[in-house]
Formats: C-alpha cells, sequence, structure tokens
C-alpha cells in the first residue's frame, strides 16, 4: 500500500517528526524531510538510508520562504511527484507572560502556518491520485495553560488551515489534521502513577500513537475521512475537571 510512495515530513529530524520518518521508511516509502537542526537530520538520513539514496534530507528553516521553495525543487528533481504530505514542524515562543515580541510571536506563526500552506502550494502540481496531507495539531488549539498563545495560535491556525485546504482541494488531494496530547518522545517511560491515571486511556502517549494514526489517514481505504481532525490523547481533552471532584483541587495561591 505505502511501498514506493513519496512522503515529504517537515520538522523530520527530531521528536515525533523523527518517529514519522522511520515508520514511512519501514512501511517502503521514499522520504523527503526537511529541518533546521543539521547535525540530527544528518544522523538520521545516514540511519535510514545506509548504502543507498533512496531518501532525502534537507537543511533548512520552513519559516523561510527560500527555504520551502528550494526544498521543493530538491523534492521535483530526485521524486517528481509527493504521495503525502506531513506537515509536522512548529515550536513555541510562549505568549503573555514571557513577553513574548511582535517578531517572536509571527516566527512561530510563520513555522506552524503559514509553512504548511505555502508548501502545499508548491507541491500542489506533484501531488498524485489519492494522495493526502495531514497537518499535526494540538489539543493545544482547543484548550490551554498559561503562556502558550504562540504555540496555541498556531495550532489553532492549522486545525482552520485543515478544513480550508480540504475544500480548496476537494478532488484531489484529501487534508486531515491529529491533535496530539501528552506524547512522551524520550523513550525513558519515567512517570509518576498519577502522570500516568490521570488519563482515561491510564498511560502517557507514545509517538507511536500518532505515526498510527497519520498511516491510517494516508491509506486510501480512508478516503471518506476529509477535512476532519483526529484528537490523539487518551482521553485527556474529554475530562471534566472541578474542584473537589475526584480528589482534584485547585490551589488558589499559585492560581493567582
Amino acid at each position: 500500500m505505502f511501498y514506493n510512495k513519496v512522503c515529504v515530513i517537515t520538522g523530520g529530524a527530531n521528536g515525533i517528526g523523527r518517529y514519522l520518518v522511520k515508520t514511512f521508511v519501514k512501511q517502503g516509502c521514499h522520504v523527503a524531510f526537511i529541518d533546521k537542526d543539521k547535525d540530527a537530520g544528518e544522523s538520521l538520513i545516514e540511519e535510514i538510508n545506509g548504502e543507498d539514496t533512496k531518501h532525502l534530507f534537507y537543511t533548512g528553516d520552513v519559516g523561510i520562504e527560500k527555504e520551502l521553495r528550494n526544498f521543493t525543487d530538491a523534492i521535483k528533481l530526485k521524486y517528481g511527484r509527493v504521495d503525502y504530505l506531513i506537515n509536522n514542524a512548529c515550536f513555541s515562543n510562549k505568549g503573555l507572560d514571557s513577553d513574548c515580541s511582535y517578531d517572536d510571536f509571527n516566527e512561530v506563526l510563520r513555522v506552524g502556518v503559514t509553512a504548511p500552506y505555502f508548501l502545499t502550494l508548491l507541491l500542489k502540481e506533484m501531488f498524485t491520485e489519492a494522495a493526502s496531507i495531514i497537518n499535526i495539531s494540538s489539543t493545544r488549539a482547543f484548550m490551554s495553560q498559561k503562556d502558550t498563545e504562540s504555540y496555541s495560535a498556531a495550532k489553532g491556525g492549522i486545525t482552520a488551515l485543515t478544513h480550508a485546504m480540504a475544500m480548496s482541494l476537494s478532488g484531489k488531494v484529501r487534508v486531515n489534521s491529529i491533535s496530539p496530547g501528552w506524547i512522551d518522545t524520550t523513550e525513558e517511560d519515567e512517570f509518576s502513577e498519577s502522570d500516568r491515571l490521570q488519563h482515561p486511556s491510564q498511560r502517557v502517549g507514545k509517538p507511536h500513537d500518532i505515526a498510527r494514526t497519520v498511516l491510517f489517514l494516508c491509506d486510501p481505504n480512508s478516503d471518506f475521512i476529509n477535512g476532519e481532525n483526529i484528537t490523539v490523547d487518551g482521553g485527556m481533552s474529554k475530562r471534566m475537571i472541578y474542584h473537589g471532584d475526584e480528589k482534584w483541587t485547585y490551589n488558589i495561591k499559585e492560581n493567582k
């Protein structure tokens, strides 16, 4: 199903992105990924390519238009087509409590919202029949902690961008998003009982939880799912919390 397909991933050198790169490689895909972390990216491309040159790593910042254009040119030259685009790259410059500046806030939006839009535009003519775009959003698009305005805005933006692009690309490319909750990418698995049991699924998430959902959405048999967001958070965002309920307490001093 995935063998010999071309998969493009942004922010593929670390974290969830790195796991996605390895997942699509295992599925037999040609994988092209971009990341500004040169060392991590080169280490990964060496690992997955071996003596072959099937896969592509481009060192660059997706928040810069020229880098997106150069990355697109490299994809076109090497493959000439795209079956899957996974817009994963994003980061946080925090928010109001950290006095996040105008430029710093917009930098997050360039990486988290503008880049997915513009990369889709650049690749538009290269998408194959039954192609699929997966935007990695976050539960922070719908719920927040303090000082998360830049990241929350970017994730809210990419969630809305998902259904907009699904309409514009109707009949050509399916577009969906995934909203991860707490996903541990350290592989240390050192969590307290409270960390685990607060989740209705009674564990912290793993990158494979996101990768499986991405593969499901890329599957052509999932073609009736379009413009949708799937939350993968162990049920945390469905838990209703009130002071005094199930031993939850609100600390007035800490929240003043």
